[in-house]
């Protein structure tokens, strides 16, 4: 990459970086602020709010995008989302359920700003970059991810030496991370512009036409790329949503579980710039495969692991995510790569709410296989989900699309 595109995408990683750091205020004070002020049964309910608000905000913001520009319509997520983080401030102070939700909602749109950066990363990159430039934000991403739920504690203890809820603490971090973040990008957006909108790619703003969406959305590539996504995120989350709970339930303290969600967590994130350099090099459908094939492979490991053995289920728990990362990296690369710039943002955002979708999707999946078989009723189910990936997989290796989109829609 020349050295101004190098300086755009250290820009893009750094604004990403901070941004993540408010990732927690949603998830991890959302659910325990939720259970205080509706019930246990209701700690749910503004994660809920969050994932239906990233999902919205995600084709919002690419809506947006194709007429106003990558870096403005972003940096307007970050805006949306520190506005939920005062809301959500003012829900602990007040004690109030509907400005709790409200902020939820509200905290989705930074959440949505956060992860659609990879594909302003990927434009950026350029046509042989593109896997280099997505892996480089969502690794910086894994920064703040990790951080941020270690937070709790110090941005806790701050807010009571300031005499405000302990419990707002996360919202006050999201509120600086977006705002800052949000900035940066405001602060390049006239560089990021002429980065991106290159004469060999026109960007025609907000020219798509709902026909013009659904034939690129009736591609084989696209197809494949969004089962990626919604797959390896369901997988993903199904898992992650009982482990914690099933570790709990065999007697792991809470300080133990915190390490053992770290490190998934790093295991979703730091492989990042490899696989996105594997997507350039050997292409996203090798990398999708190997994740999903990773993926079978942590289901039988899951199935056949006690909980009690907390190492044995860390193994599993890093290879899972290492698998989601590979999911995500090779599915995200082959949908930038797959559409025509002018619709480009319009997918992309389509994308993302569908791995929003799939995650709301697998919660309740996920409690439905655990009530039934326990987690290894969970194992069984993603793994039997990531099975059904492989077909479309090999056939979009033994079967190279040759034709037009507009021939493969009327062959199939």
């Amino acid at each position: 990459m020349p050295a101004k595109t190098e300086l755009l995408l250290a820009t893009l990683a750094l604004t990403t970086a901070i941004g993540a750091l408010g990732l927690a205020a949603g998830g991890t004070t959302g659910a325990l602020l939720g259970a205080a002020l509706i019930s246990g049964a209701g700690a749910g309910l503004p994660l809920g709010m969050l994932v239906a608000g990233s999902a919205v905000a995600a084709l919002l913001i690419s809506r947006r995008s194709a007429r106003a520009g990558r870096p403005r319509s972003l940096a307007l997520g970050y805006a949306v989302g520190a506005l939920g983080a005062l809301v959500s401030i003012a829900a602990t102070t007040t004690h109030s359920v509907i400005l709790l939700l409200l902020g939820s909602t509200f905290l989705g749109a930074a959440n949505a700003a956060i992860f659609l950066t990879r594909y302003a990363a990927a434009e950026l990159g350029g046509q042989h970059t593109s896997g280099r430039g997505l892996g480089t934000v969502l690794a910086a991403a894994a920064l703040g991810a990790v951080a941020s739920p270690n937070l709790l504690g110090p941005s806790g203890a701050l807010m009571t030496a300031l005499s405000l809820p302990r419990l707002a603490g996360l919202y006050a971090v999201a509120l600086v991370a977006f705002g800052v973040a949000g900035l940066l990008l405001a602060l390049a957006v006239p560089a990021v512009d002429r980065a991106i909108a290159r004469p060999t790619s026109p960007v025609r703003r907000g020219g798509a036409t709902l026909r013009e969406i659904a034939d690129a959305l009736g591609t084989r590539d696209v197809r494949l790329a969004l089962v990626l996504l919604a797959a390896s995120n369901l997988i993903m989350v199904a898992v992650m949503t009982v482990a914690p709970v099933e570790m709990t339930a065999h007697g792991h303290t809470l300080t133990l579980i915190g390490v053992v969600i770290s490190i998934h967590v790093a295991g979703m994130f730091a492989p990042s710039p490899v696989t996105g350099w594997l997507a350039d090099h050997a292409g996203p459908t090798a990398v999708a495969a190997f994740g999903i094939v990773l993926l079978i492979c942590t289901g039988i490991a899951g199935a056949i692991t006690t909980v009690e053995n907390a190492w044995a289920t860390s193994a599993v728990l890093i290879a899972l995510g290492v698998g989601w990362n590979c999911g995500v990296v090779g599915g995200s690369t082959m949908l930038a790569s797959s559409v025509a710039p002018p619709l480009r943002t319009h997918v992309e955002g389509i994308g993302e709410s569908v791995m929003g979708l799939a995650a709301a999707l697998s919660a309740p999946l996920a409690g439905l296989a655990l009530a039934v078989a326990g987690l290894t009723g969970v194992w069984a189910v993603t793994t039997m989900i990531a099975i059904l990936v492989v077909a479309p997989i090999v056939r979009r290796w033994v079967v190279p699309r040759t034709s037009s989109p507009a021939q493969e829609r009327t062959d199939q």
